[in-house]
């Protein structure tokens, strides 16, 4: 991950465990109602956290410019996303889209 630098990421293990028992709920074809009795859990606790999910899930990029010099920016950078927050992701030439798909689904996280 040597051409692709970040600025910061976070891990959550509580939402992660959510995301984890809402997409088994999913999968399984019964109620969330059902689920949760099944699974001891309370069903405001899991439409709280499947809302709060769907919030931090939907990443939204805006303003994308293409100049002619990248004034500023690494020679190898050839891609440089700027998020909501003010971080920066810059992409170089070398990273596989393996570990480009990773660090996007840390950033969703």
């Amino acid at each position: 991950m040597s051409d692709t630098a970040i600025e910061r990421t976070t891990a959550n293990p509580k939402a992660e465990k959510w995301a984890e028992r809402i997409a088994a709920q999913q999968r399984s074809g019964i109620s969330v109602k059902q689920f949760c009795k099944e699974h001891e859990l309370t069903e405001y606790s899991f439409y709280a956290w499947r809302k709060r999910l769907r919030e931090k899930e939907s990443v939204r990029f805006a303003l994308v410019e293409r100049r002619a010099s990248r004034q500023g920016l690494p020679a190898e950078t050839v891609l440089e996303l700027v998020l909501t927050t003010g971080e920066r992701l810059r992409i170089g030439t070398g990273v596989d889209g393996v570990t480009l798909r990773a660090v996007l689904e840390a950033l969703r996280a």
